[in-house]
């Protein structure tokens, strides 16, 4: 015979599913409201004995609203915060399997792609799919099976909200460890977001491509356009990241491309310099009156070269096979961008002195008036230089094939 205590337990969990199945959505979501503030970080056991041992009751009637009211979000946001009560209970294997069992994985991935969802319903939805994740691999593959990458990566590409770009990004680097049936589909999602319109999600897509890439221990050859690409960026710490992202490809089989690719972003396309960029729309941009993207990436990848030069010997004598000399020659004089010039004129002057041969056909193709000039001081050669000099080296037919030697 149950405890009078049990009995008054019981009587309260019915009188409350009561008002729950009677109740107008007012009622409901001061129920959800009174749940959370009353039940966060509660272990399931504690649920249990909250509920008299019937806590799967009102879960089963919380999944069935949010199933029936998800796409008008009726206390949505309440909803999601007390289905992560639940599923993120220690020990509440039993309410993760029933949430799964009816279906709520691709509840919750659907609330990530409705256009009508407020921002802080989708970082709910984003939390909650972590919880589950959390649960372990079989969890992180039933999301992944769901189409849950691509909805979780497009999130994080449309929203304009930095908290949900970065549970978004957590939730993809979540599914790439641990979980090897489909860490390198995340990471191709991730090279995916690289071309993104929105800064933040460039920032964040290379920034977890840096932990992902050693997981999935092979470079793609598809990252090597949209990596490149990142340089012409005007945001700094987008830029960054790609440089780092960058230097960690060069343990890689892409590491050829990717040098091939800087050398010859060091002499933009005509096409290129023509074209219209989308930077100059931006209202947020300040007054461009130039094709600015592509000889920003012409002063990034100058700078890259340095940085690589500096770092490894032999990636500098491979650049120098690939006629980087020439190309740096021709950034150094374009007189449309100051930082090409002088991020080309620091570059080659490491180059002249690490490499004699280098210094030979540098001061040879420069004469020795500019070469005075620019082996005194690179970083301010442009300041001092004419428009007869500029044409110098953008004439430059510097060619250094074999391998050279480094000076001790």
């Amino acid at each position: 015979m149950a405890s009078a205590k049990q009995q008054t337990a019981v009587t309260k969990v019915m009188s409350l599913l009561q008002q729950w199945d009677k109740g107008s959505k007012s009622v409901r979501g001061q129920i959800l409201s009174n749940f959370v503030s009353q039940n966060t970080n509660k272990t399931a056991p504690e649920l249990e004995a909250e509920f008299a041992q019937a806590a799967s009751l009102f879960l089963a009637r919380l999944t069935a609203w949010l199933r029936l009211t998800y796409m008008v979000g009726t206390c949505l946001n309440l909803q999601l915060k007390a289905l992560t009560i639940f599923l993120s209970s220690s020990s509440g294997h039993k309410f993760l399997a029933e949430f799964l069992e009816v279906g709520g994985v691709l509840t919750v991935l659907e609330i990530l792609g409705l256009k009508q969802a407020k921002e802080e319903d989708k970082t709910q939805a984003l939390r909650l799919l972590q919880c589950i994740g959390n649960a372990g691999r079989k969890y992180k593959e039933l999301i992944c099976e769901s189409y849950g990458i691509r909805a979780v990566a497009e999130c994080l590409a449309r929203s304009k909200s930095e908290e949900t770009q970065d549970c978004a990004r957590n939730l993809l680097q979540m599914l790439a460890q641990g979980n090897p049936k489909y860490e390198v589909q995340v990471y191709k999602g991730l090279i995916a977001l690289l071309p993104s319109t929105s800064p933040k999600a460039q920032q964040m897509a290379s920034q977890t491509l840096r932990i992902v890439q050693p997981i999935v221990g092979q470079a793609n050859p598809s990252i090597v356009e949209p990596v490149l690409n990142l340089l012409r960026t005007l945001h700094l710490e987008v830029q960054y990241e790609a440089i780092e992202l960058i230097k960690d490809l060069m343990k890689y089989d892409v590491q050829d491309q990717l040098l091939r690719g800087l050398v010859q972003v060091l002499v933009p396309a005509r096409e290129d310099m023509l074209r219209r960029p989308e930077i100059l729309d931006d209202p947020d941009a300040p007054e461009l009156k130039r094709p600015l993207p592509v000889f920003v990436q012409q002063a990034a990848s100058a700078k890259v070269i340095g940085i690589l030069a500096r770092e490894y010997d032999e990636i500098a004598e491979k650049m120098i096979q690939l006629r980087v000399v020439h190309n740096l020659m021709i950034a150094m004089g374009n007189e449309d961008h100051a930082d090409s010039q002088r991020q080309a004129s620091i570059t080659l002057e490491y180059l002249s002195t690490t490499f004699p041969l280098v210094d030979e056909h540098a001061r040879d193709a420069m004469g020795e008036s500019l070469y005075q000039m620019f082996i005194t001081n690179p970083e301010a050669l442009y300041l001092s230089m004419d428009a007869v000099q500029a044409d110098v080296l953008r004439s430059n037919k510097v060619n250094i094939p074999g391998i050279v030697e480094t000076v001790e």
